[in-house]
């Protein structure tokens, strides 16, 4: 690789903390449904605890499988507020992470960690308050030897994450807003809330009925236009 593309990327533009702050007020599901039901990195990758929580930028790390260099390396870069999402290709061979980096983490007032990979000391890691989120659990530790990249496009459990990028995460997993998009997607996630809220209350006093139901149904065939189930 030459001199003008560095293995290791320090200077990204970040979403903005304003806009991390708003957007952690919302859950990942409503982000992804206003983006367009894209997004989310897989059922695969969830918290090790369902009350855990993250909001931040991208800082993103490729590593090969079951090797935490580059890992090291983003740690040591990242700044407060930064959730550093590892590529570590959905191997679970070992673990990528435990409670001497997340406490590292922390301490430099990192917002999370997000793996495609696993992670280990889960016992303490959710009896804590720093969130990581993983495709599961190992007690085996990593190498340290091998060489990736810091700060460049990574890919997980099938979507692209860039570096700067927002990330949601709960209970039911983890979306990306790309950063270019995000003012426009927190706009329509408090017109869906409205919505639902509506919703909610609607059916709390007896209206059942989905009012879409029907059309969407005679549209694809089920029902004949006029008829009702």
């Amino acid at each position: 690789m030459t001199k003008n593309l560095p293995f290791i990327r320090k200077d990204i533009e970040r979403v903005s903390a304003d806009l991390v702050k708003r957007a952690s007020q919302f859950q990942a599901a409503i982000l992804a449904d206003v983006g367009g039901r894209r997004g989310t990195l897989g059922g695969r990758i969830k918290p090790l605890h369902p009350s855990m929580k993250v909001a931040g930028p991208a800082f993103t790390v490729e590593v090969r499988p079951g090797d935490n260099l580059m890992f090291h390396a983003a740690l040591a870069l990242a700044q407060p507020g930064d959730v550093i999402v590892v590529e570590g290709k959905g191997d679970t061979s070992s673990a990528l992470c435990g409670t001497i980096m997340s406490t590292q983490a922390q301490a430099k007032g990192l917002a999370g960690f997000v793996l495609d990979a696993a992670a280990r000391d889960s016992e303490e890691l959710t009896e804590g308050t720093f969130p990581v989120f993983s495709v599961g659990t190992n007690p085996n530790g990593p190498t340290k030897a091998l060489g990736g990249r810091v700060n460049w496009p990574v890919t997980l459990a099938g979507t692209t994450v860039n570096p700067g990028d927002l990330i949601v995460g709960d209970a039911d997993g983890v979306v990306v807003v790309p950063k270019e998009n995000v003012e426009e997607i927190l706009g329509l996630a408090q017109k869906k809330v409205d919505a639902e809220a509506r919703r909610i209350a609607a059916i709390k006093n007896g209206d059942l009925g989905a009012p879409w139901l029907l059309a969407t149904l005679v549209q694809a065939g089920v029902l004949k236009d006029g008829e009702t189930l």
